[in-house]
């Protein structure tokens, strides 16, 4: 038995917990738009909590999105540079060790000022609904600490940067 099916087995279950996530948030906010919609404009009253609630949940789904793309190489990226050095291996490797060492500086910057702001926001509460306002910037700083922990695994493991495709230019 080869060892890749017990590396992607790890990675295909993170995909298949971040799409459940991601699918169930999207739906409580069909659902709680949804339901906003017909009150406001069938009976002249709305849920004033669907608005807080599908603001929390969105902004809950861009950064699970964001953890989820990383590991399966869906980020931007400007390949084309990187590229031309796939036929010279050491100039390729101090490339990759160069961009996964600036990932995990965007990584620091980022979990450093949304834990901050995690903080400041442990001690409010939103208008509506109550919850700490904490939970806005929190998933923020767990996506920037997955993404830095995943580079940094893949600077340990030395693993290649996957150029995605077999273009020459991007």
């Amino acid at each position: 038995m080869s060892p890749e099916p017990l590396i992607e087995a790890p990675r295909s279950r993170f995909q298949r917990i971040a799409n459940g996530l991601l699918a169930l948030c999207l739906g409580v906010m069909a659902v709680a738009v949804f339901v906003n919609v017909v009150l406001r404009y069938g009976f002249g009253s709305g849920l004033p909590a669907s608005e807080e609630l599908s603001r929390l949940l969105f902004v809950w789904m861009v950064f699970i999105g964001a953890t989820a793309a990383y590991p399966a190489g869906e980020h931007m990226a400007f390949t084309s540079l990187v590229g031309l050095l796939r036929n010279r291996p050491a100039l390729f490797m101090g490339m990759t060790l160069f961009i996964r060492l600036l990932v995990l500086l965007g990584c620091a910057l980022i979990g450093w000022g949304a834990w901050q702001q995690v903080v400041v926001g442990y001690g409010s509460h939103s208008v509506v609904l109550g919850y700490s306002t904490a939970l806005l910037p929190l998933p923020a700083f767990l996506c920037a600490t997955a993404i830095g922990l995943m580079a940094l695994f893949e600077i340990i493991n030395r693993t290649p940067l996957d150029l995605g495709h077999g273009a020459e230019v991007e």
